[in-house]
């Protein structure tokens, strides 16, 4: 298997781990992969509670084309979608997809910089071709009824001095989430 460097790649699968990349250190960019059990056991295997979800059942979405990790990602996990192939398909239908896959009780992770940069710059390491915001509102809105929760991350806030991109972020969430555990 050839070994990969470490570089963050933003909108990325985050499925780096110590079988395909020689420099892992940063669990940013690996924590997909320690998730569903790819990774040192000190990081995917805590207490002996690894794998912490079924790679059958994670799906993920909103990678660039360009992601290094994505045909393994594809290969492991149940679903994975590109942000561009997500952008082609209706947000129920993705849902719909997404259940098929991991149940109608799952957790939701959304890294922001799923948003394409004219929407969302402020990330660590911003790439074209993400969702606009109003796409992400709308796959969220079919997403959350079904979530038992969510967590929110990649937002850099000293990336942001005037607050406009959190709100941005914070109207995205709270329009989108609206009915968040409503079915799960």
């Amino acid at each position: 298997m050839k070994r990969q460097s470490a570089r963050r790649h933003p909108g990325n699968s985050d499925f780096r781990h110590p079988g395909n990349s020689d420099e892992c250190a940063s669990v940013a960019g690996e924590d997909l992969a320690a998730a569903v059990g790819l990774h040192w056991p000190a990081v995917a295997d805590i207490d002996d509670a690894g794998p912490y979800f079924d790679p059958r059942h994670t799906v993920h979405v909103g990678h660039r084309q360009d992601d290094e990790e994505a045909a393994e990602a594809t290969r492991v996990l149940g679903l994975v979608v590109s942000a561009k192939e997500a952008q082609a398909r209706t947000p129920g239908q993705l849902a719909s997809d997404v259940r098929a896959v991991a149940g109608t009780r799952y957790w939701l992770q959304v890294d922001a910089d799923i948003l394409d940069p004219s929407v969302m710059p402020a990330v660590d390491s911003p790439d074209p071709g993400g969702l606009t915001a109003a796409e992400l509102t709308a796959l969220l809105q079919h997403l959350a009824p079904h979530a038992m929760g969510i967590s929110i991350t990649v937002f850099d806030p000293d990336l942001d001095p005037a607050g406009d991109y959190a709100r941005t972020l914070t109207e995205i969430l709270t329009t989108g989430l609206d009915q968040l555990s409503r079915n799960a």
